[in-house]
This record gives C-alpha cells, sequence and structure tokens, in this order.
C-alpha cells in the first residue's frame, strides 16, 4: 500500500515577486497567453514557463489556480 505524502511549503516558497504578480494580473484579465506574453514583452514560450513555474511553486495544477491563489489573498 502507497503512502500518501504531504508537501509541506515554506513562507519562501509561497512567495511571489512583482513580475509573477504582473503575469498573474494579465492572466486574470482575461486575455491569451501570447496577448499576454506581448503586453509584458515576454516570448509566448517564456510566458508558459513562468507560469508553470509559478504553479509549480504554489502547488497548484494550472494557471487559473494560481489567480485564484493570488486572488483570494488580495495579491492581485
Amino acid at each position: 500500500m502507497e503512502q500518501a505524502t504531504l508537501v509541506r511549503h515554506t513562507l519562501e516558497d509561497l512567495t511571489l515577486n512583482g513580475d509573477d504578480l504582473k503575469l498573474l494580473a494579465e492572466i486574470a484579465s482575461g486575455v491569451t497567453a501570447d496577448v499576454a506574453a506581448r503586453r509584458l514583452e515576454l516570448s509566448a514560450r517564456t510566458l508558459r514557463r513562468r507560469l508553470r513555474a509559478i504553479c509549480d511553486r504554489l502547488g497548484v495544477n494550472t494557471p487559473i489556480e494560481a489567480v485564484v491563489w493570488a486572488a483570494r489573498r488580495q495579491l492581485i
């Protein structure tokens, strides 16, 4: 029988910098990833990588969950 592992994040793991918050705010506004990338002067690939890194850091599965996480904490 497999044991479930509990993932514990330190406060440092759950902090987002200003660029991360700008990215999430763009996604929250409803624009596509390509439009958000252009607005933030990033390549679409870089934006997707950064979104994935944010999701991994927060322990969520999708960018929308990351947006909800930030919104609930009134960060965006």
